[in-house]
């Protein structure tokens, strides 16, 4: 019987069947052993074989190859990976200038991990009902280098309710993945989006301008023009994983764009003369903060880095 990984709750799978049955299933042990380095062998969004037993429960026996993910670092196992979503059409990365900030770097690491696995991304920027005129600025300036280098980015508010029905209609018929930093507003927008859901919400910690988890397991939510939007829970940081030092460059688009005028084909673009990107730096074609986070991930050996709320 073949099916849909709907829900992932830790040890249990919801799979809807293509005959449209929910089954709680499990991975049989011998996933572990295919050298998945992987919290998770079966995401959300994977197609899966299951073998159904007397009690109505299920095995997961098989899982059909994968079109692309999102995978970052284990936030408690550095040598394994978490993969958040399988064969996804779009990801929204909802980032908040404020309450809490989401900084540049935790912005490009998840766009270079998208990068690398082929998930187109969309940027949206939440809570704009709450920024002062100097926090609006700084988030025009934002979207503005996003959408310099080719990201779509949306400025919304999900408690009011502005920018969210355009937003919607994007999700019509596609497989998209919700994901960001705890508290910038995930369940809110989904619940504006989604009104039967009623997810739960929750407040800011005052103290350090930060979010609380309220979601704490991926699920793909079915959406009334169709297509699925999955939930996912809040994210720290945000670890990139298996990506080389050498294909890093092919991961922050403007970056590679540059990187063609440069003299040495093997450039790291950190101290090499005739470097085409340093000049692109220095003459601003290249965001400081870009290349910041590009030199960031260049030196990712440090094992804590992904831990950091960047």
């Amino acid at each position: 019987m073949f099916g849909l990984v709907v829900k992932n709750t830790g040890s249990w799978y919801t799979v809807k069947t293509d005959d449209g049955r929910l089954v709680n299933s499990k991975i049989k042990g011998n996933f572990r052993l295919k050298g998945i380095r992987s919290t998770n062998p079966v995401a959300v969004g994977d197609r899966v074989e299951i073998a159904v037993n007397a009690e109505g429960t299920a095995f997961i026996t098989e899982i059909a190859d994968r079109r692309n993910y999102i995978i970052r670092k284990s936030s408690n196992l550095s040598k394994q990976s978490h993969i958040i979503a399988a064969n996804v059409d779009m990801a929204l990365l909802v980032v908040t200038v404020n309450y809490p900030q989401t900084s540049t770097t935790f912005i490009d690491r998840f766009l270079a991990s998208a990068e690398a696995y082929r998930v187109p991304v969309v940027l949206v920027f939440n809570k704009t009902d709450l920024l002062t005129a100097e926090e609006l600025h700084y988030q025009e300036m934002m979207i503005g280098l996003y959408e310099n280098i080719g990201y779509e980015c949306r400025a919304i508010s999900a408690e009011t309710g502005q920018g969210v029905g355009e937003l919607a209609r994007m999700l019509a018929g596609r497989i998209s993945v919700l994901s960001g930093n705890s508290g910038v507003g995930k369940s809110t927008l989904i619940n504006r989006i989604l009104p039967g859901v009623n997810l739960r919400t929750a407040e800011i910690s005052d103290a350090h301008n930060q979010g609380i988890h309220t979601t704490t397991f991926s699920e793909m939510l079915e959406l009334p023009g169709g297509g699925y939007l999955i939930d996912t829970p809040g994210i720290k940081g945000f670890g990139t994983f298996d990506i080389e030092p050498a294909e890093l460059t092919g991961y922050f688009k403007e970056i590679f764009m540059f990187s063609k005028d440069c003299r040495f084909s093997n450039c790291t673009h950190t101290h090499e003369p005739g470097c085409a990107v340093l000049r692109a730096v220095e003459e601003h074609y290249i965001a400081q903060s870009r290349y910041q986070s590009y030199l960031s991930m260049l030196e990712d050996k440090d094992e804590s880095k992904y831990r950091e709320a960047f």
